[in-house]
């Protein structure tokens, strides 16, 4: 019964604001030259009936992530003058590289916005934004006085790999943050998804800017919960916005669990036992008593298989995926499983995890 973490969720609405202050839109890219074009130019194209601008931060990245921007063509956009290339200073200790980068772009921004920009729109460099999608995050922001509005944008599902795996990624981020938790200002639990964060300037400077996160793996998270402890949060699904970055393969899907697996756990081995414990208890030993048990196990068993399976339909619907996945949710923990152990021996053997040209070993990237 957690948050009924289960249900389809919020879904933002489409809607223009009542007034449309300032926005600093900023963008960190480290090697994103298959998709960066298609990121900026969706911002750049936004139906925002206010002031706004795009400011790109190339986080050193080594595919001409940076030179690809300025090469675009905006002359014909209504974004025309306010795209913003800037190239990452050194990171400095202490500091995560996304954050870092994040950082130097809210700095450079409030030179690139007439006005002194009210809200800072984070999105990452692989999202591709429809053109309401902006307005439709001010207006919530600004109808409930949120300090901060975040969506888990739709993710490709194209590949044989991400039909089977990628719903349950965002099945198990429900369970871990349930929505209807952190949309409540009663409720302790905090939580965002990278891809769209906008923020209000005055919360940024309430919790002492980026660098009050700056050495955080899970960014988007520790961002949140900054901010939920004097203000009010938002978290929903997108239907604005979509991931173009695609994961053909497992080992692709593998990786990105296995970059942020373990420090979700605070690298403590006995969170990681206690863990792959729960996770046996309740995906793994179910349908083994279903299939192998007798009497009121296997009916205990099947009853459990069962509502675990049905709490899966609302996302695998959100993904339009057939209801027979569902059945399968027990393989898929497993996979989940093993990818969360993966993380926590590479973590211990100095391997650490290579992403975008990063080890992420110790918990700072």
């Amino acid at each position: 019964m957690r948050g009924r973490f289960w249900s389809a969720g919020p879904l933002l609405p489409v809607a223009v604001p009542s007034r449309a202050p300032p926005v600093a839109i900023v963008v960190p890219a480290r090697d994103e030259a298959p998709f960066i074009a298609r990121t900026v130019r969706s911002l750049l194209d936004q139906q925002y009936p206010g002031p706004f601008s795009v400011t790109l931060v190339d986080d050193n990245s080594e595919d001409g992530t940076g030179a690809i921007v300025r090469a675009l063509d905006v002359a014909g956009r209504q974004g025309a003058g306010r795209l913003t290339v800037l190239t990452g200073a050194p990171r400095p200790a202490g500091w995560a590289g996304k954050l870092w980068a994040v950082h130097q772009g809210i700095a450079a921004a409030r030179e690139a916005v007439p006005d002194t920009p009210e809200y800072v729109f984070l999105t990452d460099a692989d999202i591709e934004h429809d053109p309401p999608h902006l307005a439709s995050l001010v207006a919530m922001a600004e109808r409930h006085d949120l300090d901060m509005v975040s969506e888990m944008v739709t993710l490709s599902c194209k590949s044989w790999a991400e039909k089977a795996l990628i719903p349950a990624f965002v099945f198990y981020f429900q369970l871990l943050y349930p929505f209807a938790w952190v949309n409540n200002p009663l409720c302790g639990t905090a939580a965002a998804a990278g891809g769209t964060v906008l923020i209000r300037r005055r919360a940024l400077i309430r919790i002492g800017g980026i660098e009050a996160v700056r050495g955080a793996l899970i960014d988007d998270v520790a961002l949140a919960g900054a901010v939920k402890a004097g203000g009010r949060i938002y978290l929903g699904h997108s239907g604005l916005a979509r991931s173009i970055r695609p994961y053909p393969g497992m080992s692709d899907i593998w990786r990105m669990i296995a970059r942020s697996a373990y420090a979700q756990l605070h690298f403590s081995p006995f969170l990681v036992a206690g863990t792959i414990l729960a996770m046996t208890l309740i995906w793994l030993v179910p349908p083994l008593a279903a299939l192998f048990g007798h009497g009121w196990s296997r009916g205990l068993g099947l009853l459990t298989w069962a509502l675990f399976a049905a709490a899966y339909l609302p996302t695998l619907a959100r993904f339009r995926r057939s209801a027979v996945w569902a059945l399968f949710l027990p393989a898929i923990a497993l996979f989940y499983m093993a990818a969360t152990i993966g993380s926590a021996v590479n973590h211990h053997l100095g391997r650490g995890v290579v992403w975008k040209g990063r080890a992420y070993a110790g918990g700072s990237p």
